[in-house]
């Protein structure tokens, strides 16, 4: 009878250890078997993406976890480049500012582990939370970091739009979205795989992905966490609202459009009907009630093709 011989380092990490750079350490036991690959897309962060990197290491070393660090440059126009290069993690570029969404997409292709972290560059997102977070996600598709009071950080002008995207996406999506695009989550990368042609290379990129785990049955948790002051200056302007907008009811209109369709049409029949009881009344059948009941069939029969084409 013949037996296998087991390295010291096999033998380590079958009782729940790992062998790093910096020698052996136990891993906890919450996290036992998972590992995880930490993405960090920057732009002209010079000021916080050294920190930012070490907060994760940190963070990431006291669990005892393989996990790699991936900071993907958006053609920065200082020294975030040459900085992020000098920590020694991964880094990529890409050479031009192409945006958020295409930093994060080009960081997940690089990913070599199924579950993926994204956080932001300017130190608003604590990497203290990267630990729980990848324990909770053990049994979830994809856990969100839920700013929620600790918003009171944010401008005071754009909290109003904030709350209304967010207000609207949860209606579309049939359910309470908690924090429609915080910059701090763990999923696995084999769930999100699927959506990444949908995803776009702006700002949207993490509303993007929220809509389409909540309106694809996936699942999905939101956790407390604290939201810090950034450093820097914020990259989002006032059109990109507008943008967010757009972005939830496409999104909505391709995975759950009848919930867009039905609504409408119901306001249009709403309004016919409205008219028809005062044209009964005036004894004069006008041309708007007919349009309005013939615009509500239109309507719906769109949103059925629709959401045909959807399933």
């Amino acid at each position: 009878m013949s037996h296998k011989a087991v390295s010291v380092k096999e033998s380590i990490e079958m009782e729940g250890s790992f062998v790093g750079d910096a020698g052996i350490r136990t891993v906890k036991p919450e996290l036992e078997g998972m590992s995880l690959s930490v993405v960090i897309p920057a732009f002209n962060e010079e000021g916080a993406v050294r920190q930012t990197i070490e907060d994760v290491r940190r963070e990431m070393d006291a669990t005892g976890v393989p996990y790699e660090i991936i900071v993907i440059d958006d053609g920065s126009e200082d020294r975030t480049l040459e900085i992020a290069r000098e920590t020694g993690v991964v880094v990529d570029s890409n050479q031009v500012n192409t945006g958020y969404g295409a930093s994060l997409k080009r960081g997940i292709k690089h990913a070599q582990y199924e579950y993926v972290a994204i956080l932001e560059a300017d130190g608003t997102y604590p990497a203290r939370y990267l630990p729980p977070m990848l324990a909770m996600c053990r049994t979830q598709d994809m856990v969100v970091g839920d700013r929620g009071a600790a918003m009171k950080n944010v401008p005071m002008i754009r909290k109003p739009a904030k709350w209304v995207l967010n207000t609207f996406a949860s209606f579309l999506a049939e359910r309470r979205l908690k924090d429609l695009n915080s910059g701090l989550r763990v999923f696995r990368k084999s769930e999100l795989v699927p959506f990444i042609p949908l995803l776009p290379q702006k700002f949207s990129f993490t509303t993007t992905i929220t809509l389409c785990m909540s309106c694809n049955g996936k699942r999905m948790i939101y956790t407390p966490i604290e939201y810090g002051r950034r450093v820097g200056k914020s990259k989002i302007r006032p059109v990109d609202f507008l943008n967010f907008i757009i972005l939830v009811l496409r999104m909505t209109v391709l995975f759950n459009p009848l919930r867009v369709f039905i609504p409408f049409g119901l306001a249009l029949m709403a309004l016919g009907t409205v008219k028809f009881f005062y044209d009964i009344w005036m004894d004069n059948l006008s041309e708007t009630t007919i349009f309005a009941f013939l615009s509500a069939l239109i309507i719906w029969s769109l949103g059925l093709i629709a959401d045909m084409i959807s399933r």
